[in-house]
């Protein structure tokens, strides 16, 4: 294939569309909630950016037309997807820590996304803070409560800052509507995430304590340790099980009596999911000593405290995060 102008080889083309590929995959993953979603959807972006390109004339920033793409394939594929929810999202009220846990493998729960794939890990503290606020778990749980228009309008609108001309000629709707359907959005996120969930900025050294401390009392299930460092408020969720907890003793009560791990049963590895601390748990099998996948928390730190903790159990999502299937017997 010959490279022209308006039609660049594979290779132009990937230099000048590729610089993009993570804000893109940021964009996809907010507006479906699913990191492997989001992972099609760029690819679907990048193909059909590939070949509509010798009909792109320049109108717009390349970076522009981009999410433009995407933000339409993302709302062609929401039409046949049920929305992501958190285990407190669903409307039930915190549940009996002694009462049964039946999961709920057919909803299709909110995923997290490694901070490296959607560029929370810039190393601009500026651009870091900004990323970190937008891919937030509870931010993106507040979205899915969004209509698939109403929410991209948000997004384009008050994460990227688009005009509302710009917004309406990629959704497909009035600049009028594009004016409505932001003033809706806006007051049914406030009503679905009512205040800041923790702060975005880089971990203080007193958190970074504090984590150290809740690493060190997980891995010795010590579970009046664990306690003491949560919010006298905080949320515990575990997707795939709706059953959510709020309050250290309800928290505690669940540790203590259906947490599997027994004292030196975890392994944890420190990663970074959605801008915010995360820990991969490992649990111990009995019969070779090996420490294998178990859990994905992602935490939530208010001031000195953890005020939430979304326990994810789907194990696939370690490779999403670059983590090895097992820790070998032994591992410290």
């Amino acid at each position: 294939m010959t490279a022209t102008r308006d039609r660049p080889g594979v290779e132009e083309f990937a230099r000048l569309a590729d610089p993009f590929r993570r804000e893109l995959m940021a964009h996809c993953y907010r507006m479906l909630g699913s990191v492997h979603d989001a992972e099609d959807l760029v690819q679907e972006t990048y193909l059909r950016a590939w070949r509509a390109y010798d009909r792109f004339e320049g109108r717009s920033a390349l970076r522009t037309w981009l999410y433009r793409i995407a933000t339409r394939a993302c709302l062609t594929a929401l039409e046949s997807r049920a929305r992501r929810p958190m285990p407190a999202g669903l409307g039930a009220p915190s549940a009996d820590p002694a009462g049964d846990l039946v999961e709920r493998p057919e909803v299709p729960w909110l995923e997290p996304v490694p901070d490296e794939l959607v560029g929370a890990d810039d190393a601009d503290p500026a651009a870091v803070v900004v990323s970190r606020e937008s891919i937030r778990l509870a931010f993106v749980a507040a979205l899915q409560h969004l209509p698939p228009r109403q929410r991209a309008v948000l997004l384009l609108r008050e994460v990227l800052g688009w005009r509302a001309a710009e917004v309406a000629e990629t959704v497909g709707v009035s600049t009028a509507a594009v004016n409505s359907m932001l003033q809706r959005a806006r007051a049914r996120l406030r009503r679905a995430a009512p205040g800041r969930d923790g702060t975005a900025g880089p971990l203080t050294a007193g958190q970074r304590d504090l984590l150290d401390r809740y690493v060190r009392a997980f891995e010795a299930k010590d579970v009046p340790a664990i306690v003491a460092l949560l919010t006298d408020d905080a949320v515990w969720e575990m997707p795939p099980f709706p059953a959510w907890y709020r309050g250290p003793a309800a928290i505690g009560h669940h540790l203590a009596h259906r947490c599997p791990a027994g004292p030196g049963g975890l392994r944890i590895v420190p990663v970074a999911a959605n801008g915010q601390p995360a820990l991969a748990q490992y649990l111990r099998d009995r019969a070779d000593g090996a420490y294998r996948p178990f859990n994905l928390q992602v935490l939530t730190l208010t001031g000195d405290r953890v005020s939430h903790v979304a326990n994810f159990l789907d194990t696939a999502l370690f490779a999403v995060f670059g983590l090895p299937p097992q820790l070998p017997a032994g591992t410290v």
